[in-house]
């Protein structure tokens, strides 16, 4: 399982239900990335993307206590409900994409994280865990420096060298 994000220097994520920069080239790194693969995200993210819908050319997978249904999405109840659907996918086509709480409950589960960092702080509300103090993440890959509109930003990827096994859950 990956995960994908977007973080300032403060690992902020989104302000008031909102992503907190628009980058095109990242969101076509994010595109290319998803497409056709299997997406997680909570309650929260699905209201913050377009029209509030799922994202087309990927299964959507909603991780919230409080949805029945959402015509275009896979909703779970749980981590254990999660984790049972997400067994039948290849965890290389597992993206977690948000938010912060679904980060903070999966990220010791993945393996590989894309993560754009953007040399700016702006007010968050919404967090990534720092995964630089994470011991058990180690940085793989990192772009050139890259500019839009006055931001200097660049794509990294990391790796998790002990990622929990998602098969070592209890799903009773």
């Amino acid at each position: 399982m990956n995960l994908i994000t977007a973080v300032d220097k403060g690992f902020g994520i989104g302000c008031d239900g909102e992503l907190l920069f628009s980058v095109p080239e990242d969101m076509q790194h994010f595109k290319r990335l998803t497409e056709n693969k299997i997406v997680i995200m909570g309650n929260c993210t699905l209201k913050s993307l377009p029209k509030s819908q799922p994202l087309k050319k990927r299964t959507n997978i909603v991780l919230s206590r409080g949805e029945t249904k959402i015509e275009g999405a896979v909703i779970c109840n749980s981590i254990e409900q999660l984790f049972n659907q997400i067994k039948k996918y290849n965890p290389d086509d597992i993206f977690v994409i948000g938010g912060q709480f679904v980060y903070e409950q999966l990220i010791d589960y993945c393996t590989r994280a894309y993560i754009t960092r953007i040399d700016s702080n702006l007010k968050a509300d919404r967090f990534f865990p720092n995964i630089d103090d994470m011991a058990h993440w180690k940085l793989q890959s990192e772009s050139p420096i890259k500019t839009h509109d006055g931001l200097s930003y660049v794509f990294t990827e990391y790796i998790n060298t002990r990622p929990y096994s998602v098969a070592g859950i209890s799903t009773e």
